[in-house]
């Protein structure tokens, strides 16, 4: 800005002068010309200075943010007497957990709660209450800084760390696709899974119908993040690759805001059978989704504030109370 602001004066300069000076006699147009055009070559180098330095911060802000990823901490690794698992029945135990990221402060403060196999826990609460840090816990993504946190009567920092993701699914609000076809997009899931199984996958999740529909059905090539098709047929792909996945749990962030009525049912229908007979926690942002959950924990400030049905924190009057309440009076403004 500053050169292009130096460009513009100079050429006022020179055409203002030169233009008194034509008027009085003393040069002719095609002198001003001249000068205007020589003007403009000597602030050409400048301008190459200032675009060339330009290129170099934004080279030198690039590198910074290469040696931020560079410099993260490499995941600590397995215990040595840490086992792999076989099979999960997904009974999860949370005793008094507590866990920060900083020093000062604690993110998650005395957690305490169980849920047992098969059980839909809904994580409920205002932003930075924890649900998302709870569920880091879950899958070790860090360790809590006390407590302990147990799967099956087991001590998740004795179970390898690839062992215990094998035997969940995320279906998270911002669903990832990879460049490649449907059909090896679902296939993520399971990469040994044949065409029979993922199509059968897709059905289950409700995908089935707009895929066929599409040229080139289940080979139909995608695009980075998946572009090209919609929010709600992300959300369809990512159900059928959790189901062929076949989890014993499940980690759900609700994504269906921005999505019409027509495929959130179908979206919601995929998650029922998703969840059917696996342990699931299911982070909720609009609390009539997860009236049906077996237990809903209400978190506020890394704190377990209440945990009950939908009913049972209705009639106490708490937190919760007022949370649904209050959503319920936006909707109907």
């Amino acid at each position: 800005k500053l050169m292009n602001g130096l460009n513009n004066l100079s050429f006022a300069i020179v055409a203002g002068i030169g233009g008194i000076m034509a008027i009085q006699g003393h040069i002719t147009i095609g002198v001003i010309i001249i000068f205007e055009s020589y003007a403009r070559q000597f602030t050409r180098p400048l301008n190459d200075l200032a675009n060339q330095w330009n290129t170099l911060l934004s080279a030198i802000a690039g590198a910074e943010r290469v040696f931020e990823v560079l410099d993260e901490e490499v995941e600590a690794k397995d215990e040595g007497a840490a086992v792999a698992l076989k099979s999960v029945e997904g009974a999860v135990t949370f005793n008094n957990v507590s866990f920060s990221y900083e020093k000062d402060g604690d993110t998650l403060d005395g957690i305490s709660f169980e849920a047992k196999p098969g059980e839909m826990i809904a994580l409920v609460g205002p932003t930075g209450a924890g649900k998302t840090t709870l569920i880091q816990l879950l899958s070790r993504f860090y360790d809590p800084n006390s407590g302990t946190i147990t799967l099956d009567g087991r001590n998740i920092s004795s179970i390898r760390r690839e062992s215990l993701r094998a035997q969940m699914a995320f279906v998270l609000q911002d669903s990832f696709l990879f460049q490649g076809t449907i059909r090896e997009n679902i296939r993520f899931g399971r990469l040994d899974a044949t065409d029979a199984e993922v199509e059968e996958a897709a059905k289950l999740a409700n995908a089935h119908s707009f895929i066929v529909r599409m040229k080139d059905g289940y080979d139909k090539m995608l695009k980075p993040d998946g572009s090209g098709i919609s929010q709600g047929q992300k959300q369809l792909l990512a159900i059928a690759r959790a189901i062929l996945a076949n989890p014993s749990m499940l980690v759900l962030d609700e994504a269906t805001s921005s999505i019409d009525t027509v495929t959130e049912i179908k979206i919601q229908e995929g998650l029922q059978r998703l969840m059917k007979g696996r342990t699931s926690f299911v982070i909720a942002h609009r609390l009539n989704t997860i009236r049906s959950a077996d237990r809903i924990l209400v978190l506020k400030d890394g704190r377990l504030l209440e945990q009950g049905s939908h009913d049972e924190l209705l009639k106490q009057g708490g937190f919760y109370s007022e949370l649904y309440h209050g959503q319920l009076k936006r909707a109907a403004m």
